[in-house]
């Protein structure tokens, strides 16, 4: 299988990442849980009229769903999803882990006392780096057919959550607003087709469009995938301005800016009222949904898919190496957090919603990586 260098380069950064993002979380919630009113604080401290947690979530992570874009660009245009065929069991595969986990979670909350089913695209979410972390954690014995499934679904289910986000957490529209950022759109789009590549002006006019973004109503993270599916991707190669973009905004994003992220919203204080809260509808909905709802949906989608014969599962992989995946899949974090902030406007909820995710995403990922460690036994082939 031949893999491109900016593969390598996505894999080598999201494995590197997810490690740092794991220490910035613990350290967070240590600092929270000792006492050190000065950390939480200063994540309150409010700058041109929004806390500091509220720039984070609303402007610095626009890049990060501009990276998430372009990397979704690339996979169509040059990529695992540019072959419809070979597209099909990671579509399917994430198909399976958003609808299956979010059922779970409906299921659970629709009718217990004390739901809320606005939480249901929690657990539909895979953090990538995360996911790709423990992944990198079992060395060269790993496939690489295996890899890039990973990465195609977990790309594809980005692309999931983000219509999640604009689709059903979206609560008012200021119309004037949408449209003078859809205008600014077309006129990007206008200029990739003049073969205009200086990436300037798409930078300039993607501040705009996330200012009007942010003022319509639609959360203003969308913004970022409108903005990489505007730059000129060309060929893809490395003269492309969205190759370029891409792969300077790789370690940012990874030790930056997700890191960050984790920081200001991970400072979850863990007392008798949280831990009991763990027993809600809605924290036992999203525990099931990432534990149960993603392998399940991911090994029986795949399964689906080929057995349809609409995709092939490759030779060196079996369904257990799937139902690994799938749980490493039930690595919620970023994402879930994310939509856990959009979801629910109860500071209490929101921060056993968060627990919830840490906790088990953390318990997804060790037995992800016990399940492989078990049954990848063979080195892998070298590419």
């Amino acid at each position: 299988m031949v893999v491109s260098g900016i593969f390598k380069q996505f894999f080598e950064s999201e494995r590197a990442g997810g490690l740092v993002l794991m220490f910035c979380t613990v350290l967070s919630i240590l600092l929270t849980n000792l006492g050190v009113t000065a950390y939480v604080d200063f994540w309150n401290i409010e700058f041109a009229g929004h806390t500091l947690v509220h720039w984070t979530n609303d402007g610095l992570m626009v890049i990060f769903f501009l990276m998430i874009g372009l990397e979704l660009e690339r996979e169509i245009y040059n990529g695992e999803l540019s072959n419809l065929r070979s597209a099909m069991l990671p579509i399917f595969a994430a198909l399976g882990g958003m609808l299956v986990p979010a059922g779970i979670y409906l299921l659970i909350n629709s009718t217990a006392e004390g739901g809320d089913t606005a939480g249901a695209g929690i657990p539909m979410a895979t953090d990538i780096a995360f996911a790709l972390g423990a992944l990198s954690l079992l060395g060269n014995r790993v496939p690489l057919s295996l890899k890039v499934f990973l990465t195609g679904l977990a790309v594809i289910d980005d692309l999931g959550a983000i219509l999640v986000i604009a689709i059903f957490y979206t609560d008012t529209l200021n119309w004037v607003n949408l449209g003078a950022a859809l205008g600014i759109f077309a006129f990007l789009l206008l200029l990739n087709r003049l073969k205009v590549w200086n990436m300037i002006p798409y930078l300039i006019g993607g501040v705009f469009m996330w200012y009007f973004m942010l003022s319509s109503g639609v959360h203003a993270t969308i913004t970022g995938v409108l903005l990489a599916f505007a730059m000129p991707f060309a060929a893809g190669d490395e003269t492309s301005p969205s190759n370029k973009l891409e792969t300077f905004l790789h370690r940012p994003v990874a030790f930056i800016i997700l890191p960050i992220f984790a920081l200001a919203n991970t400072c979850i204080l863990i007392n008798a009222e949280a831990i009991e809260g763990l027993s809600g509808p809605v924290a036992l909905g999203i525990m099931a949904g990432l534990l149960l709802g993603k392998p399940i949906g991911i090994s029986l989608f795949t399964l689906l898919a080929t057995k349809l014969g609409i995709a092939r599962l490759a030779p060196e992989l079996r369904g257990i190496h799937i139902f690994g995946t799938g749980l490493l899949g039930g690595i919620g974090f970023t994402m879930s957090i994310f939509i856990t902030l959009l979801a629910f406007s109860d500071p209490g909820v929101i921060d056993v919603a968060k627990l919830a995710i840490v906790g088990i995403s953390l318990v997804s990922g060790i037995l992800g990586y016990i399940m492989l460690d078990r049954t990848l036994k063979e080195k892998a082939p070298t590419h």
